[in-house]
């Protein structure tokens, strides 16, 4: 008898309850993986992203048309979002140069960026509590249809005068299935969820050292532009 007819059958046999323990398992496990493959989708795009953008913003290509270009991308992320918002505050500041400090430019242009970012952020982290919250329950779940399921199994000993090991054990494999299923469940999410956070704090710490080094590099023309 093979696995795969060894667990349909576990279910099959199942109470009730264990029974609805299994689905809400096997949904929460088909949930985090589809979460899991999404989410391995777009930090692949987001780090493709980073590398192309770097490439192309550090061989000295003129930012004015630099900007222009990522002006007319559509779908605009990671980096390439951060810098298209903190040039459009420094374009939209320079009209006003004269009553701004280029300090105060410098401020706004920052601000700008950390908005864009903290939207960037906000979509790399999409989905993370779920795994975490399925890697954190699911054991949980599972436990809950085994110790019912042994309650049941116990309890049917009730109505019989000689209890063997035979009566027993058919009912406490039928409960443990549960818990394997809610092990199933929790280890890919947690081992997911632990590597992409570490995956976007460092795209987040890639993010903050851009804007240091693009402010540094903007922090000419700004103060050029003021004395004008």
């Amino acid at each position: 008898m093979n696995a795969n007819h060894d667990v349909l059958s576990f279910f099959t046999n199942a109470g009730l309850m264990v029974q609805i323990v299994m689905l809400i398992l096997l949904g929460i496990s088909v949930i985090s993986w589809t979460f899991i493959f999404q989410k391995a989708k777009v930090l692949k795009q987001m780090r493709t992203e980073l590398k192309k953008f770097e490439t192309q913003f550090w061989s000295g290509v003129d930012m004015a048309q630099f900007y222009q270009t990522l002006q007319h991308q559509e779908n605009a992320m990671g980096l390439s979002a951060i810098f298209r918002a903190g040039f459009k505050e420094f374009l939209r500041l320079r009209e006003r140069a004269a009553d701004l400090s280029s300090e105060q430019v410098l401020v706004n242009i920052q601000r700008a960026m950390m908005v864009e970012q903290s939207r960037e952020v906000e979509n790399l982290e999409l989905n993370l509590p779920f795994l975490a919250t399925a890697g954190s329950i699911s054991p949980y779940i599972g436990l809950f249809g085994t110790v019912w399921g042994i309650m049941g199994a116990f309890s049917s000993l009730g109505a019989v005068e000689q209890a063997t090991i035979a009566m027993v054990a058919p009912g406490i494999s039928e409960a443990l299935i549960a818990t394997a299923m809610g092990l199933f469940a929790a280890i890919p999410a947690v081992i997911a969820y632990n590597r992409y956070t570490v995956a976007v704090e460092k795209m987040l710490t890639e993010f903050d050292n851009f804007q240091e080094d693009f402010l540094r590099v903007l922090t000419p023309q700004v103060q050029a532009g003021i004395s004008k």
